[in-house]
């Protein structure tokens, strides 16, 4: 039974929004919705939607947390938070009165990033979220019950879809050229290397471009490639598309979870200290925080780390600062410019490695090694842990693909490689060709037609 009723929950939601209103935040209008624990499992299985397509994986994860829940193996969120307009939240009833008053506070920090950061404002269409989610989930829906299609063929697209999804256009807000714009640019440069290369001048080799190439130039967005050039039918490339904007939609997410946390938390600490709790509320207060803040053994929490380094910024810098970081930067840049030598030795950060049966520590937050952790971290945050590969050309000869790794000094997982080029082959039709680095050797992994992998290379 709930040690609260709704209207004590208006009566704190009107306090902590005229205290973040006095703060300068600015949030989209703001939905609540309290639910019990199995809804709250159900929806962070089907990451937040209230409606979404049906799928294994899906199912999988639901029935995952539910076991692990239940066992007391795994907690569960004490809220969900929604990138739309309106914003949705998702409160859990079991949470006490304390606990709700900390996470409506926490949701106004996701509000107001959601609504300024400029990956969010650049890559994603808040107004029409939820509607582009239930109009996706229609359209699978459409095709699962359409008697030539079904349930299974959609699954197979759907299954290699999420196999390479992260594979699509990393850079938000740039805007991709026109195989013509690309093309014009091309020649243009030539014609301007003619130009500027005189007979007394030592002749550098100028040859003309290749503009018949596919693609012209390489490409990272191989999700869009393959709805452009390759051979499925029109309804498999509508999956790929709806798999591919629903991806574009949870970038943002990605990119920025370290600031996202450590704002929502900046701010429910700062707003939750000026609300003038009973003591019995605010000692419970205290405690809850330090347990959303606190360093965890072996990796690192978002939380903890975007709250020091938003703390830090606003004692050097000042209150417009921390807004102006807020609006700009995502975790890469937030990492490199403002994670300091001070905040790595206050927070103890190491870096540690597996070799053999043995944990061996490689850096230390001293003089020289808080930089290359400090470039870590930067490297490895969001999408930087994916590998970066490009489609580099198809062989006019046989019309396989390939793929070439921007090697960063990470090698591939080569089982993982195996099995996403395996599931790119259900894709593009044909053989498939990936550039990789080795053991410090070029090599050329190769799926052929009938899923088998082989190896080339020095």
């Amino acid at each position: 039974m709930m040690e609260y009723t709704s209207k004590q929950l208006e009566k704190w939601d009107k306090k902590i929004t005229d205290i973040a209103k006095s703060e300068g935040l600015d949030w989209y209008p703001q939905e609540y919705e309290i639910c019990n624990y199995e809804d709250m499992i159900c929806y962070e299985a089907y990451v937040g939607m209230p409606s979404h397509y049906s799928h294994w994986s899906y199912g999988k994860a639901y029935e995952r947390k539910k076991t692990l829940y239940r066992y007391n193996l795994e907690g569960l969120p004490y809220e969900m938070v929604i990138n739309s307009n309106p914003c949705i939240a998702y409160l859990m009833r079991d949470n006490t009165l304390l606990l709700q008053i900390l996470t409506m506070a926490h949701v106004y920090g996701h509000n107001d990033f959601f609504k300024n950061n400029r990956l969010f404002a650049e890559g994603t269409k808040a107004d029409y979220t939820i509607e582009m989610f239930k109009n996706h989930a229609d359209r699978i829906r459409n095709y699962i019950e359409d008697p030539t299609i079904g349930y299974e063929k959609v699954e197979r697209i759907l299954d290699a879809a999420h196999a390479i999804r992260y594979h699509t256009r990393r850079f938000i807000g740039l805007k991709e050229l026109s195989r013509e714009e690309k093309k014009k640019r091309m020649l243009d440069k030539y014609y301007d290397d003619l130009k500027s290369t005189g007979p007394l001048d030592d002749k550098k080799e100028i040859t003309f471009p290749c503009i018949n190439k596919i693609p012209l130039e390489p490409t990272d967005d191989i999700m869009s490639f393959l709805i452009e050039y390759s051979d499925l039918k029109n309804w498999e490339k509508d999956i790929i598309h709806i798999v591919n904007e629903e991806t574009k939609y949870f970038i943002p997410q990605i990119e920025t979870k370290i600031m996202n946390e450590g704002w929502a938390s900046h701010w429910h600490y700062k707003i939750l200290s000026q609300l003038e709790l009973p003591q019995g509320l605010y000692m419970e207060f205290l405690n809850r925080h330090n347990q959303i803040i606190r360093p965890f053994y072996g990796r690192i929490n978002p939380y903890y780390l975007g709250f020091k380094i938003f703390e830090d910024i606003e004692k050097k810098y000042g209150k417009e600062k921390i807004f102006e970081v807020r609006r700009l930067e995502r975790d890469q840049s937030f990492i490199r410019k403002y994670f300091t030598e001070e905040l790595a030795v206050e927070m103890n950060i190491f870096q540690y490695n597996k070799k053999g049966n043995n944990y061996i520590i490689e850096e230390i937050a001293d003089k020289k090694g808080w930089k290359k952790l400090r470039d870590t971290l930067a490297n490895t945050v969001g999408i930087g842990g994916i590998p970066y590969i490009k489609v580099e050309e198809i062989l006019p000869r046989n019309k396989s693909l390939v793929l070439i790794h921007e090697y960063d000094g990470r090698e591939l997982e080569l089982n993982y490689a195996y099995e996403t080029l395996k599931y790119l082959v259900d894709l593009w039709g044909r053989k498939v060709l990936l550039k990789t680095t080795v053991n410090n050797s070029q090599k050329t992994i190769v799926c052929n037609d009938d899923k088998t992998i082989t190896m080339t290379g020095g």
